[in-house]
């Protein structure tokens, strides 16, 4: 039986978070919103990282896509808003929440994903996580990204058995329920999960 990992995802949405509480409650990992398009940046980011970072509990953090934009320009403000909290210790993970098209086409959309992902990753050091949902991932928004690890929205399955839309073949992170709070399972240990994560050169 392989061990599973239980995590949440937040934004201001949620406020100020009691991260002890959450770590108390059995969550070993979490994303909370760093920054959106490029000029955003989530006002309790910084709160939330250091509050993970002391509740032990895995630090990620999260980029919401806006395609229309340029996407070196967001990658690095997303890369400048984590520096500025501190920064990326080992086994700490990014991602970008690709959900919204801003009107473009999907080769468009995915162009812009590409980019962002291919900036975080040559100038972070960390290869991002991929956060979409079924019928985004089938229009062709995520053409090209499969090599990147997929979280996906699939609330209406099973904790564990999400749906894997194309262009991957499997999933990595499962967001299985989003009331009252985004939750998120992952199938191994701790160190699997970190090893997708941040490692200084």
């Amino acid at each position: 039986m392989k061990r599973e990992l239980h995590g949440i995802d937040v934004s201001n949405w949620q406020g100020s978070v009691d991260w002890t509480d959450h770590a108390g409650a059995g969550v070993s990992f979490a994303f909370a919103k760093a920054t959106e398009g490029g000029d955003y940046t989530d006002q309790y980011f910084a709160r939330n990282w250091q509050g993970m970072r002391e509740s032990w509990i895995v630090c990620g953090a999260y980029h919401y896509a806006r395609p229309k934009g340029d996407a070196a320009e967001h990658a690095r403000h997303f890369l400048r808003a984590i520096t500025a909290a501190g920064g990326l210790r080992r086994g700490d993970l990014v991602a970008l929440d690709l959900e919204n098209n801003e009107g473009l086409r999907p080769e468009q959309v995915a162009h812009h994903a590409r980019r962002w992902c291919r900036y975080v990753e040559r100038h972070g050091g960390v290869r991002p996580f991929v956060y979409t949902f079924q019928s985004f991932a089938r229009a062709g928004n995520c053409t090209g990204l499969g090599d990147y690890p997929l979280w996906i929205a699939n609330p209406e399955k099973p904790r564990g058995e999400p749906l894997v839309p194309s262009p991957w073949r499997d999933w990595t992170i499962h967001q299985y329920a989003n009331s009252p709070l985004d939750r998120n399972v992952f199938h191994g240990s701790r160190e699997d999960l970190t090893r997708l994560g941040f490692h200084p050169r």
